[in-house]
């Protein structure tokens, strides 16, 4: 759960609000996939589906998951194999500056786990699998298309505030923190915290693990029309 927190944290930070859907979306479908940011800095979802029980990785442009904007990675660098329903790492000295997986150099094969952090070469991989996308479904109830909360002056003013740092649509943006949500209202950050829980009540993510639940809070405010750009 460390790994896992630890790898949402790193993500989240420069998720946009199209990428954070696209990766809620991948959760959602129930498949393992790998979740990393190429040479330009934009997300990447790579869904581990399909009849292939093998696949390459590398800086090889014609690797199955090419990563040919890092230098550090070996053309051939792993191979990831699923046995028996598991998806596993293999680096028996095909990579020169070796594959590590939470920080643990690979010598052979290892099994992942949802949340385990792979780095090959510069690069940052997170391993997700269907365990988390189960894990959130029992938690969270999604809010439908007509499903809109009630809301008080006080609580639309917080989510309004938590959603301003995406005014311009930056992939860098993140969350308002509580300070400047009190900030900005020019109320105490313990108000803040009170209509935010009232807010993740309200959109039925207060089961979700700690550093999810702003971000769902966020795109929930957006795809149901709660907070729209002119509110920003």
């Amino acid at each position: 759960m460390i790994a896992l927190a630890m790898a949402d944290a790193r993500h989240l930070r420069g998720e946009s609000p199209a990428e954070l859907h696209a990766r809620l979306e991948a959760e959602r479908a129930g498949h393992a996939f790998l979740l990393y940011r190429d040479g330009h800095g934009a997300q990447q979802l790579f869904s581990l589906t399909g009849e292939r029980v093998m696949l390459s990785l590398g800086r090889d442009p014609a690797s199955d998951i090419a990563l040919d904007w890092d230098g550090e990675v070996s053309r051939l660098h792993a191979q990831l194999e699923r046995v028996g329903g598991e998806w596993t790492i293999v680096d028996d000295g095909l990579s020169s500056n070796g594959t590590f997986v939470n920080n643990k150099r690979v010598m052979g094969r290892r099994r992942l786990r949802d949340g385990d952090m792979l780095l090959c070469g510069a690069t940052r991989i997170s391993f997700r699998s269907s365990e988390h996308s189960r894990a959130l479904e029992e938690t969270r109830r999604p809010v439908g298309p007509y499903a809109i909360p009630d809301l008080t002056p006080a609580q639309q003013r917080a989510l309004t505030a938590l959603c301003r740092p995406f005014k311009d649509g930056s992939r860098h943006a993140v969350p308002a923190t509580n300070q400047q949500i009190a900030d900005e209202l020019v109320v105490s950050v313990d108000a803040v915290k009170t209509n935010l829980r009232a807010l993740y009540d309200k959109f039925q993510v207060e089961d979700l693990p700690q550093n999810l639940k702003r971000a769902r809070l966020v795109e929930l405010a957006f795809t149901t029309g709660v907070v729209t750009a002119r509110d920003l």
